[in-house]
């Protein structure tokens, strides 16, 4: 994909104030995703405005300002903390001289970074794409050009159609891919299902600690660090969580398949919503989501909704949510389980690095898995006519 970006490239960022509330939120998520993308970032250009500018999205003064904070830092690389237009990323380009790139194709490139699975790098090559198949015209003059020379005249296919033709292909190409591996998804969901096994998907928003919980409770080696999209790939293992004896629960000892996935993150791009709805679809059918929260965060609540949000939309708001309060260490909080006013487990608090609360974590599983077993009971005694 075009908008590639070199490890070592030196960057400047803009951002620009409409008055939205998180503005300052996501400049600094802006700021995130350049690192974990390795860029260098020398500058960042601000400024205001009502509107963006149709032609330019920043308006020819703060266009030079950009210019001349390039020629100062010797930087090679303009992001944009919000969407282009493809003929504002390619009059921005010709009037900077430099490489210009947006929110979308940032977060694009640190996802083709972080893909490691066959079905991870599918869906991140369709994304890529899908979001190619608007600029194909800005990219080159030559591409709308007519193929010419002896014998190739006449009507025939301008090199654009031809791009546009083959880029079709490859989308479909990629989409039968995608197809098979969700059929698969679909087996192996049918056979936990036939087995009686709990399937718990941890959620949330990026760098929430996802990665870290998944193996405390697993004892997995996934990837785990303090980056933005760490984990691209959704990674399950099944686990026995044993059952409780206190006075309270006497059963729930089974298996669970609890699964990591993919952190979620404001204004993310509806083409990676797109290439990862057969990922996120896992997400959709699991029996619990454990949606792991950094208690740190001033944003928490606004992490809160976005994640919600995405859970809407593939379907998933409606499966049994607990919040997971991480990261209790960095504030000296105690563990603990929350029980809202019916008694269920809302909230449970701990630390996926230091272990404190894990335990009453995979209590709180013990216990939904007990329910979740006396649930497949009755729906079978019910199918055999028992009841």
């Amino acid at each position: 994909m075009q908008e590639n970006l070199a490890a070592a490239d030196a960057a400047v960022l803009v951002s620009l104030d409409f008055g939205a509330a998180d503005y300052a939120e996501s400049l600094e998520e802006l700021r995130l995703l350049a690192e974990s993308a390795g860029v260098h970032v020398v500058a960042v250009v601000e400024g205001r405005r009502q509107r963006p500018d149709a032609a330019l999205y920043a308006g020819s003064g703060k266009v030079q300002e950009i210019a001349e904070v390039l020629e100062q830092h010797q930087a090679s690389t303009v992001i944009f903390n919000h969407d282009l237009s493809p003929a504002q990323q390619r009059n921005l380009t010709t009037r900077l001289k430099a490489h210009v790139i947006d929110r979308t194709a940032l977060i694009l490139d640190i996802f083709a970074q972080r893909a490691k699975s066959h079905e991870g790098k599918v869906q991140v090559e369709l994304a890529q794409l899908r979001y190619l198949a608007t600029r194909l015209a800005g990219i080159g003059v030559e591409l709308g050009q007519q193929k010419g020379g002896i014998g190739m005249r006449g009507p025939g296919e301008t090199r654009l159609e031809t791009d546009r033709r083959k880029l079709a292909r490859r989308v479909d190409l990629l989409k039968d891919r995608l197809s098979k591996l969700k059929r698969q998804r679909t087996v192996r969901r049918r056979a936990r299902s036939r087995n009686d096994v709990l399937s718990v998907s941890i959620v949330g928003y990026t760098n929430a600690g996802k990665s870290t919980l998944f193996n405390s409770l697993t004892h997995a080696n996934v990837y785990a660090a303090n980056q933005l999209f760490a984990t691209l790939d959704t990674t399950s293992r099944r686990v026995y969580i044993g059952a409780r004896t206190g006075e309270d629960v006497r059963e729930g000892g089974g298996q669970v398949v609890i699964s990591d996935t993919v952190g979620f993150i404001r204004h993310l791009p509806h083409s990676l919503v797109a290439a990862f709805r057969g990922t996120l679809e896992e997400t959709a059918q699991a029996d619990l989501l454990l949606h792991v929260v950094d208690i740190n965060s001033p944003n928490r609540d606004d992490q809160i909704a976005e994640v919600n949000k995405v859970l809407h939309e593939i379907g998933a708001d409606q499966i049994p949510q607990i919040l997971v309060l991480n990261k209790i260490d960095l504030q000296a909080l105690p563990a603990g389980v929350e029980r809202d006013e019916y008694g269920r487990i809302a909230r449970i608090r701990l630390s996926a690095v230091s272990g404190a609360g894990v335990d009453e974590l995979r209590e709180a599983l013990a216990e939904i898995r007990a329910g979740f077993g006396q649930q497949e009971q009755t729906t079978e005694n019910r199918i055999n006519g028992i009841e």
